[in-house]
């Protein structure tokens, strides 16, 4: 098992907290990018300018805020807390995000996500999908809200190109078991306030990697 701190990564004119990648540690499964930003509150929110990518899969997720995805499909999608921006870059996509509020004051919490696209699909049609409404399921005392992938029977909309399950977990003060696929390599990035990984205590910013173990709660991606 691995504990490890983020390290700090300037994006735009906003620092983030960065979990992946990290050396030693390049990639968890297909997951090959993690930065938890906010949460931050400031005048104009989060402003991250147009830029390009290729290859892989940008997967956002909002705890807190808002933001404004745009792209050079033509893409102009808000997303708030509880919903998902998937947008895959394939041969080649550009956007930017920026606070709905732009211009008042703003508090921004979240985590993007980076899937690397397998060979069959890096060099296809770049995509955007945006999902509203994603699936949940209580294991004792946890409530995971499933982004991607399948977790307890419950299944994703979202797309994936490869096996890969990304789930968010609020875990209440107890012990909950949750059985997972033993194949996967697992993570948890903790977002906000902290839990208790085999005896260890991980808070916000803090990251434990490390090989199956149904005990835990884990993000798992495949190897």
């Amino acid at each position: 098992m691995e504990l490890r701190p983020s390290h700090t990564a300037q994006v735009g004119a906003s620092e983030v907290r960065r979990a992946l990648p990290q050396r030693g540690r390049r990639t968890v499964g297909a997951w090959c990018f993690a930065d938890h930003f906010g949460p931050v509150e400031a005048d104009d929110g989060m402003q991250i300018g147009p830029h390009p990518h290729i290859g892989l899969q940008t997967v956002t997720w909002l705890v807190e805020g808002g933001l404004l995805h745009r792209d050079s499909l033509g893409s102009e999608q808000p997303i708030r807390p509880g919903q998902l921006n998937l947008m895959t870059a394939g041969h080649g996509i550009a956007h930017a995000e920026e606070s709905l509020w732009k211009g008042q004051v703003d508090t921004t919490h979240g985590i993007q996500l980076w899937v690397a696209q397998p060979d069959t699909t890096r060099n296809g049609a770049p995509a955007f999908e945006h999902h509203d409404d994603l699936p949940t399921v209580e294991v004792g005392l946890v409530e995971a809200t499933v982004l991607i992938g399948a977790l307890e029977g419950v299944h994703s909309p979202a797309r994936h190109d490869t096996p890969l399950l990304g789930a968010e977990l609020r875990a209440f003060r107890g012990e909950t078991t949750l059985e997972l696929d033993r194949s996967f390599e697992h993570a948890v990035v903790v977002l906000d306030g902290s839990v208790v990984l085999e005896d260890d205590d991980a808070d916000a910013g803090d990251e434990r990697f490390g090989p199956v173990s149904s005990t835990l709660p884990r993000i798992p991606a495949p190897d």
